[in-house]
């Protein structure tokens, strides 16, 4: 019997979606692990399938638990494989009959005719999925209390569709021209924005390093260091380097530092590819100390990420608040170490890719504690702005 198109797709985005939701390791990892071997085509698909189930998991498994006389377990394989069918059939377009022959293989040995059943019920009884999708709890609950209902209803918005995708330009005199060749549209000198990240590496001016993938939101807290021209910038925390490569195309001397090696040669190879210099130490922030202390610093903190939920949607289901102090914790530790770094009148840029006040406005009151001044605080939202949601500060050693 032929292998039903697509089948080799959705076993991927099954597995995947079982790594991201039971084992808890991230999009981009369990992808690559469930769906490295195949075709470039049933790779794209199946990180659709995933990313497509993330973002309206809660939708998707009211709609499953509606047509099954008993909850199926949260971590049963029938679940995992009914919500990939359901974000093929609701969100991609599947036709009913492909959904469900690719489906039921893939419960080989299990219940596949209450697979069956399930499928051939929401189509005989359909139930659309929302305009928006329901954004899990208790995100949404701490959401609503802490940035206001207006504010998650446009989170939600932003939710429902992967988000474009944005480069930084090693040349910012060419946005222009950068923005016509590639299609894009650019909301700041160098930058250019792409509906779709589709064949990237294919696009003009990857091969020969003109731009990197950087979100427009990340690039702010360069802008908030200043100047940077022939100045010795630390940055912490610096891989995968969308950060080191903006500091050292504007002139910086750059140390980018990172604990994680495979992180860290990623760093290199982009740096490679687009033809810029940073000096690169693979160490832990605290456990290593520069040579002499520097009048520019960018920490770039580990964070809970809920501000990128646009493009890794996975975030919304791995993390919770409960993961929220001891990530204060690390942060006030790495915001201290690098406080003690900064020379008299340095600048200090604190990022976080977090929408969670612990993890940003809070970690402030400790930035005073330090004998830093705040200069300046942004809070960006996704939805709201035009990136990812982001905390960045400007601090002075006074």
């Amino acid at each position: 019997m032929a292998t039903p198109a697509g089948l080799p797709a959705r076993r991927a985005a099954v597995q995947a979606l079982h790594t991201i939701l039971v084992v808890g390791r991230t999009l981009d990892d369990a992808l690559d692990r469930a769906a490295g071997g195949l075709c470039p085509r049933d790779r794209a698909l199946a990180a659709a399938l995933v990313g497509e189930a993330l973002r309206w998991l809660p939708d998707l498994d009211r709609r499953i638990d509606r047509a099954t006389a008993t909850p199926l377990p949260a971590d049963a394989r029938a679940r995992f494989v009914l919500r990939v069918a359901l974000a093929g059939r609701l969100r991609l377009g599947t036709p009913a009959h492909a959904a469900i022959a690719t489906a039921l293989p893939l419960l080989a040995g299990g219940p596949r005719r209450l697979a069956h059943a399930v499928l051939a019920r929401l189509e005989r009884e359909p139930e659309p999925l929302p305009a928006v999708p329901t954004l899990p709890e208790p995100w949404a609950a701490r959401w609503r209390q802490v940035h206001g209902p207006a504010a998650v209803e446009a989170m939600a918005r932003a939710l429902a569709s992967p988000p474009p995708l944005d480069l930084s330009l090693k040349d910012p005199a060419a946005t222009r021209p950068w923005a016509e060749r590639l299609g894009g549209q650019s909301l700041e000198p160098g930058h250019v924005r792409l509906t779709s990240g589709a064949g990237l590496e294919e696009r003009p001016g990857y091969a020969s390093g003109d731009w990197w993938v950087q979100d427009l939101a990340g690039r702010q807290a360069v802008h908030l260091l200043g100047e940077v021209a022939g100045r010795r910038v630390l940055d912490l925390c610096a891989a995968p380097g969308g950060k080191t490569m903006q500091l050292a195309a504007l002139g910086a001397e750059v140390t980018a530092l990172d604990r994680d090696l495979r992180r860290m040669a990623r760093l290199s190879a982009n740096l490679a590819r687009v033809g810029l210099a940073a000096r690169t130490v693979v160490a832990d922030a605290l456990d290593w100390a520069p040579a002499e202390r520097f009048p520019a610093i960018l920490l770039d903190a580990p964070c809970s990420a809920t501000g990128t939920f646009r493009r890794h949607p996975d975030v919304l289901h791995r993390r919770t608040p409960a993961d929220l102090p001891a990530l204060q914790e690390l942060q006030r530790a790495l915001l201290g170490r690098a406080a003690s770094w900064l020379e008299p009148g340095g600048r200090l840029v604190y990022a976080v890719c977090s929408i969670e006040p612990e993890e940003g406005q809070e970690q402030m009151h400790a930035a005073v504690g330090l004998g830093l001044v705040v200069e300046e605080c942004r809070l960006l939202l996704p939805g709201v702005g035009p990136g990812d949601g982001f905390f960045i500060a400007r601090l002075r050693r006074a």
